[in-house]
């Protein structure tokens, strides 16, 4: 794991930012002489926004491969894994971004953006930011924006408050108890939720499920807590049941999965 940690990094945004940021993370390998290849990342119900200064690194989705050069990219909502390629002297900084913040901007219609990647102009962006900016001038720059962001809209639009509802919920959660307690039709809140992120609702709920999962296996000794535990924990039918959608995602059984072939969440 220690090359993972030279090569992967997180840092924080502050507290009032992070109702729109979920992390800042890099994978450096700027001062690297060889290509780092075949390394996964997971999804995890978050946009991202790419910055690749240096050469240029190789990012296989579930639709495409991708070679993103020096510049600014933005990356949809993921529904599988992802295969990433790092070229030497190539440095990737990402802005990781919450479910619902996009939806604060009316004009992105995401609706069919899922598992893909375009390259943005920096000049569209609400803040300004260079490829040459080091990572505490990007979180300086984010949180600025971020907080004036919170201060303006101090309430929660309805697909901020359907994501809330969803972590908060212990047990999981239908569509129809949602809508329930946001006394609003299921239909509304799906077309809401689908044009803002590309996922149904009910997709995002699996995502996350998955994705908690996958860092409790990671972050807890397996000989203390079974995979049926794991399972059932995570609102899993079964321990079978975990092990099909596990591989559904990852193309590997629980008991196959490297944490070392991929870049996961550091435990805060």
């Amino acid at each position: 794991m220690s090359d993972n940690l030279k090569l992967y990094s997180e840092h924080y945004v502050s507290q009032k930012s992070e109702r729109f940021v979920n992390k800042i993370w890099c994978l450096d390998n700027s001062f690297g002489e060889s290509l780092i290849e075949n390394k996964l990342v997971l999804p995890n119900g978050c946009f991202n926004m790419a910055i690749v200064s240096g050469n240029a690194i190789e990012v296989h989705t579930s639709k495409k491969k991708y070679e993103m050069n020096e510049g600014f990219y933005f990356c949809s909502q993921m529904t599988n894994k992802v295969l990433v390629n790092i070229q030497p002297k190539t440095k990737v900084t990402i802005l990781q971004l919450h479910a619902w913040t996009l939806s604060m901007f009316t004009k992105y219609d995401l609706s069919n953006f899922t598992d893909s990647i375009i390259k943005i102009d920096s000049e569209t962006l609400p803040f300004r930011i260079t490829i040459a900016n080091p990572v505490e001038k990007l979180l300086e720059t984010t949180n600025g924006y971020c907080e004036q962001l919170s201060d303006l809209n101090p309430s929660q639009n309805s697909v901020e408050k359907i994501c809330e509802i969803i972590k908060n919920k212990e047990d999981e959660i239908s569509v129809s108890e949602i809508a329930l307690q946001l006394q609003s039709s299921q239909r509304l809140l799906q077309i809401k939720f689908k044009t803002a992120t590309g996922l149904t609702i009910k997709k995002y709920i699996q995502i996350l499920k998955f994705r908690k999962s996958v860092d409790q296996m990671v972050n807890t000794d397996l000989e203390k807590m079974s995979l049926t535990e794991i399972a059932l924990y995570n609102k899993y039918f079964d321990q079978s049941h975990f092990i099909r959608k596990f591989k559904d995602v990852t193309k590997a059984t629980p008991k196959t999965f490297n944490p070392d072939s991929y870049f996961l969440s550091q435990k805060r």
